[in-house]
């Protein structure tokens, strides 16, 4: 269907209302998020801003979808450069987490932080978005097992019905042909992924602690690898 002038300039009107949101995040935090204070910057009565966006919760998905896509396509460009090898785009992967985290902090905080009180991100909206990264991660945690990369745990975990369930509805989902035990290891190594990201870009080990940062994020990603599996 071909755009329009009144199209194009709602669609313009939507972007400039997201730039502006994106540095209210930045400069005031998510929880005093304002769409007043959008509506002056964007230099407009508040009533105006209100045909396009109803309310600071509407404002605050479409941060936070802009935020995972944006994170998406970090992910995205570094792994279109990165050499054909589950391990070394594992590692690339979890390297443009971390620095888009540490360039984009009121962002990943929107995503990863504390959540805003009395809002909840709408699923039918944000869950598409919001598992980019981590079905990326999936794929390479199968690419890997289908290459024969990866050592199977021994004993093989024992896992119960329901869980087991779960299990195959995520590989039916995501079309993943893996095993019950890179499942395991799998859900086991993105939540680390994102909470080494989250220590480090909220200062959370202490500012003195450690020397170099991204040396400890490389120890850490051996840690992921060897998790999963991989010899070394």
């Amino acid at each position: 269907m071909p755009t329009t002038p009144r199209s194009r300039a709602r669609a313009q009107t939507m972007e400039d209302i997201v730039r502006i949101g994106r540095e209210h995040l930045a400069s005031d935090g998510a929880a005093s998020l304002s769409l007043r204070a959008v509506a002056r910057d964007l230099g407009v009565v508040s009533s105006a801003v209100y045909r396009y966006v109803s309310s600071r919760d509407e404002l605050l998905t479409l941060l936070v979808i802009d935020g995972y896509n944006a994170l998406g396509d970090a992910v995205d460009a570094a792994l279109a450069d990165a050499p054909d090898d589950p391990a070394l785009r594992l590692r690339v992967l979890g390297r443009a987490v971390l620095h888009w985290a540490r360039a984009e902090t009121a962002r990943y905080g929107l995503l990863f932080g504390t959540p805003v009180p009395g809002y909840a991100a709408p699923a039918e909206q944000t869950v598409e978005p919001g598992t980019r990264v981590i079905v990326a991660m999936q794929a390479l945690f199968a690419d890997a097992y289908a290459r024969g990369l990866l050592t199977p745990p021994d004993p093989l975990p024992r896992l119960s019905g329901p869980l087991a369930a779960s299990f195959a509805a995520i590989r039916s989902e995501f079309g993943l042909d893996v095993p019950d035990w890179l499942m395991a290891r799998g859900v086991t190594v993105w939540p680390a992924l994102f909470g080494a990201v989250t220590f480090d870009v909220f200062d959370q080990y202490g500012t003195e602690t450690f020397a170099d940062r991204d040396e400890l994020f490389e120890l850490q990603l051996d840690g992921f690898l060897d998790m999963l599996g991989f010899g070394r």
